[in-house]
């Protein structure tokens, strides 16, 4: 007599709903920033501001990818037109991970050409403060700016397991060589999380009472000129909240998803914005 097996999807899908179900409880709940957390991110930051400094010093190279094992790949993807995406983080003096306790560093880096500008184009609109249109951006402006310095804000909305909206306001300042390089560093000096947003009943959400899944905020950008163009580089650096390590198997493929989108339409913005045919 033959055994026919036992559909195995109908019998997680439930314990499946009931897991989401739980962690969505847990996500929800307010989480506060530890102090050793943000020690963490201190060191983490200033370990990628030295191992960026050393980049930007070598003979050979200048975008963060000449520096990896496949960067050739990478940079000839690049330039016929592919946005490269990918997860990296920035290892301590001792070549060892750093970890933030109770809390998550989050590293992507994304290239992308955008075609017939030239490095002085481009980096003179980004410094009058035109950006591109982006659905994780609600609303942006600039509140002050000088010659190689803008402090703006920007409406950012973030969604993964729920979708939060946040008041934030970033400085940005330039650097170019005169020639074919440049560099810009953006770092968030307010990230509030706003509860009820569009309503009457709008606020901030004080620090420690929000959901935690937007703590620090920091970027820093490359752009090269090429024969066809700007090669522009972003390494997006965030902190946020940690989650229950029984629930990671769930959350972690959800969380690099967003990230890995999120980075990808920012470049795709970027290249449609200030590309040419």
């Amino acid at each position: 007599m033959r055994l026919d097996p036992i559909p195995i999807a109908p019998l997680v899908r439930p314990i499946l709903v009931v897991v989401l179900l739980a962690l969505s409880g847990i996500v929800t709940k307010a989480a506060r920033l530890r102090s050793e957390a943000a020690s963490a991110w201190t060191a983490y930051l200033s370990a990628t501001q030295s191992r960026i400094a050393h980049e930007l010093r070598a003979p050979v190279g200048f975008l963060a990818l000449d520096f990896d094992a496949d960067g050739a790949a990478e940079r000839r993807a690049v330039r016929g037109g592919a946005v490269v995406v990918r997860s990296i983080h920035t290892l301590d003096a001792r070549g060892e991970r750093i970890e933030a306790p109770s809390a998550r560093i989050h590293h992507w880096r994304g290239d992308v050409l955008i075609p017939g500008v030239s490095v002085a184009e481009l980096v003179g609109q980004l410094r009058r403060g035109i950006v591109p249109r982006q659905e994780d951006v609600l609303a942006f402006r600039v509140l002050d700016s000088g010659p190689d310095r803008l402090r703006v804000y920007l409406r950012l909305q973030r969604t993964s397991l729920i979708t939060v909206v946040y008041n934030t306001e970033h400085v940005v300042t330039f650097a170019t060589d005169g020639g074919s390089r440049a560099t810009s560093t953006s770092e968030a000096t307010k990230i509030a999380e706003v509860s009820r947003p569009n309503t009457p009943e709008e606020r901030e959400i004080p620090a420690g009472d929000d959901h935690g899944f937007l703590w620090r905020l920091q970027a820093y950008w490359r752009y090269e000129g090429v024969s066809e163009g700007v090669i522009a580089e972003c390494e997006s650096i965030a902190l946020s909240r940690d989650v229950p390590s029984l629930a990671r198997y769930l959350v972690d493929p959800l969380v690099e998803r967003t990230a890995r989108e999120s980075m990808t339409r920012t470049m795709l913005a970027l290249r449609a914005q200030f590309g040419k045919p």
